[in-house]
């Protein structure tokens, strides 16, 4: 299991909760994704198995389908041209791409299919996600007649992320910007859900990065699709109307939900159990998506 990465070949620039970033030159980041694992925006004292690798499969994943859609942070330079030490390339190997350094919109794109988690909060308060109307009727769990783009900000490490509205995301980056990530968005989101149900897996909601590069060109960053940063249930399984089983993050929220925690720092430790459960289904989503057995 991979906590730190602590290369010493290369400059460490940034540790998110889950992603170490190095600098290669003055147009490329090492990113190197560890099996931390974050929780309501607290990094947690334990790891998870095998995680970093399951989500740097499942990204490139999409990453490679969606190549003809619109364009991503992934330079094509192989991470053992970069990290020659051959201990270091071991432990990064498989958890690491080389990517280019872009201009990060300031917001997070989400898309939800169905109404869970904070949007689910939301509509019970007032109806609406991100400023949009839903309907009256709505369920816990209740797959949306068509997907919607509710944006939410992008808070720094132990903060909170917040819903926004479309025109508040206009107002940071203009709506020439913020109407082309809203529309790219709910295409991949749609295409991602028709290919994931194919194979098993609802996508009930997801989060999308984007950055500029110099000619300011969208370009799709960060993860895409993954445990992490969307919500897959299993097919087999979904009920309208219950909270439905999970193959992502949220088994882990749920268990926390549990635990008379304020959701700030420091995390609480994760049961053997938990931690166990939760690496099998992170590999069992990258299997069922990709076909790449971990």
């Amino acid at each position: 299991m991979l906590s730190n990465s602590g290369l010493k070949s290369l400059k460490k620039v940034f540790q998110g909760k889950v992603r170490d970033i190095y600098e290669v030159d003055p147009a490329h980041w090492l990113i190197v994704t560890s099996d931390r694992i974050s929780a309501f925006d607290v990094i947690l004292p334990d790891l998870i198995p095998k995680k970093g690798i399951a989500l740097t499969a499942i990204s490139n994943f999409w990453f490679d389908r969606f190549a003809a859609q619109v364009n991503n942070h992934l330079a094509g330079i192989p991470v053992e041209e970069v990290v020659t030490d051959e201990q270091e390339l071991q432990f990064v190997e498989r958890r690491s791409v080389i990517a280019r350094k872009l201009r990060p919109l300031p917001f997070e794109a989400i898309v939800r299919g169905y109404v869970i988690g904070s949007g689910w909060k939301d509509y019970r308060k007032s109806g609406t996600i991100s400023g949009v109307r839903l309907p009256n009727d709505l369920k816990l769990a209740d797959k949306l007649e068509t997907p919607v783009f509710t944006p939410s900000t992008k808070a720094a490490v132990g903060e909170h992320d917040v819903n926004i509205s479309f025109e508040e995301v206009a107002g940071k980056v203009g709506s020439e910007i913020a109407e082309s990530v809203r529309e790219t968005s709910l295409k991949l989101y749609s295409s991602a859900a028709e290919y994931a149900l194919q194979h098993g897996i609802i996508i009930a909601d997801t989060k999308f990065e984007f950055g500029l590069d110099e000619n300011q060109e969208i370009m799709l960053i960060d993860e895409a699709l993954t445990p992490d940063s969307s919500r897959f249930w299993p097919k087999d399984s979904y009920i309208p109307g219950e909270n439905p089983k999970s193959l992502d993050k949220q088994y882990v929220r749920d268990y926390l939900e549990t635990l008379n925690w304020n959701k700030r720092a420091p995390g609480p430790r994760l049961p053997e159990e938990i931690i166990i459960n939760t690496s099998n289904k992170y590999l069992e989503a990258c299997r069922k998506l990709t076909g790449i057995q971990i």
